[in-house]
């Protein structure tokens, strides 16, 4: 059974839920744009059966704070403010889309609260061609400026998120989701490339590989993650 619970992280609450032993290696998980943590409860479920597991609502979604100001860099300061307040030091962390690029520039800003990185579908910061969005007329369960802001930075990310991939540090584990994948798949390479000790496996289950094949998914992390 998973934990709901809320930490305040500077002006901003947090909302998370846990699952295994209280005791156990932390690993804490990053949702996808539009998402949140209970994208994770399958996945979230077998990894708790090894680690603890920790999955937030980042800012603007789900059951966290909708502040109405948003970047990749916010949602990177508020991951280490959660760190904080839940006095972890080191985690592994694995983060999916919009997640992932968080967990990259966490691991590029704070190599030294992360153990451990596993980026799925997570797009690769190269310039590419903007996504025209329209807001849709039902309600949302995410905050809608969240989806223009990053998308923004997704289609002119700082130059600066390339040239410092080659200064993480921690071992790297990027899960594409192949030839199904809503996600543009030509530079995952090219990411994986320039991160010095990093290694890329393909799981053909499209976008959404730990929500589609959770199992398969959460083994490859943990032994990813215990080796």
């Amino acid at each position: 059974m998973d934990d709901h619970s809320v930490v305040d992280v500077g002006d901003v609450r947090l909302a998370y839920r846990t699952w295994g032993d209280p005791d156990g290696a932390p690993v804490v998980l990053l949702h996808a744009l539009g998402g949140s943590s209970a994208d994770w409860e399958q996945a979230g479920r077998v990894l708790g059966e090894e680690w603890r597991v920790y999955a937030l609502d980042l800012r603007g979604h789900g059951e966290s704070d909708w502040p109405d100001e948003y970047s990749f860099e916010l949602m990177r300061d508020d991951v280490v403010g959660f760190l904080d307040e839940c006095e972890l030091d080191r985690v592994g962390v694995v983060g999916h889309a919009m997640g992932g690029v968080v967990g990259y520039l966490l691991a590029q800003e704070h190599p030294d609260r992360v153990e451990r990185l596993v980026l799925e579908e997570t797009p690769p910061p190269f310039p590419r061609e903007p996504v025209v969005l329209v807001a849709p007329d039902e309600p949302l369960d995410y905050d809608w400026p969240v989806a223009t802001a990053i998308q923004s930075q997704l289609s002119s990310p700082d130059p600066q998120w390339r040239e410092r991939l080659g200064e993480i540090t921690v071992p790297t584990l990027i899960v594409s989701g192949g030839p199904d994948s809503s996600m543009s798949q030509g530079r995952i390479q090219d990411m994986a490339d320039l991160i010095p000790d990093c290694r890329l496996i393909t799981i053909p289950a499209g976008h959404r590989v730990h929500e589609v094949e959770p199992r398969q998914f959460a083994q490859e992390v943990s032994e990813f993650f215990s080796s």
